[in-house]
């Protein structure tokens, strides 16, 4: 099970997500990388092998920007490449995931037949692409992975950022874990608590089928069925 960290921050986020990542490095990985807003626009930094790597293409070419995801991949659908790595991006729309998208043949066929092209050899791809074609329909981003993720067969963690939007910070759970924490003025995201140990002792752990919307100060909490829900903080 690979690792995902979020921030939806007020403070530079590049720095944390990497740190957030190397207490994930137990899990094991083979390609790595993180998103930011960058003035309200996605800019991405990916590396194959160790997080060292990552960290020396961040110190070439810095990221700045308060809100972002980052991720360590072991390749499942794709060579670890920096291609493949995650984030995976689609229009206006960044996802990192742990698990496999069991029915992304089937997605990818139906995306390709509408002209979508797709730049990776990954199932995550697929999310990102149905979701960017929400948004370009003209949903929001909540209503957008609303729309997205009954369509999905398997089981994945999801973190999602969205170009444009430095307010909203999205994530989903169906048999891969995540949590959410909470800060002074920040929300994260964690594939475990430990992700997010050195940001916050304040946590709530998503039960299965669970989709949460973050701001700054809010966590909306929602159901498989898109019900509204209240889960406890920890």
């Amino acid at each position: 099970m690979c690792g995902i960290v979020g921030i939806i921050g007020t403070r530079p986020a590049a720095q944390r997500l990497l740190d957030g990542l190397k207490r994930l490095e137990y899990r094991g990985y083979d390609s790595a990388g993180i998103a930011t807003l960058e003035n309200g626009r996605l800019n991405c930094r990916r590396a194959s092998g160790k997080l060292f790597n990552l960290e020396k293409v961040v110190k070439n070419e810095p990221l700045t920007g308060s809100i972002g995801i980052g991720h360590t991949r072991w390749a499942s659908h794709g060579a670890p490449t920096v291609e493949n790595a995650h984030p995976v991006t689609a229009g206006n729309v960044a996802v990192v995931h742990n698990g496999i998208i069991e029915n992304f043949l089937e997605l990818k066929s139906e995306l390709e037949a509408r002209g979508k092209i797709f730049a990776t050899d990954t199932d995550t791809e697929v999310v990102a692409q149905l979701i960017s074609g929400e948004i370009e329909k003209g949903a929001s981003p909540q209503q957008a992975v609303g729309a997205v993720l009954p369509r999905l067969e398997g089981a994945f963690g999801l973190a999602i950022l969205f170009d444009g939007d430095t307010e909203v910070l999205i994530g989903a759970r169906k048999g891969s874990p995540l949590a959410v924490g909470r800060g002074q003025g920040e929300m994260y995201l964690g594939s475990d608590a430990i992700a997010l140990s050195a940001l916050t002792n304040q946590v709530i752990f998503l039960e299965d089928g669970d989709w949460v919307v973050l701001t700054h100060d809010t966590c909306e909490i929602f159901d498989i069925s898109g019900a509204p829900v209240t889960r406890a903080w920890q």
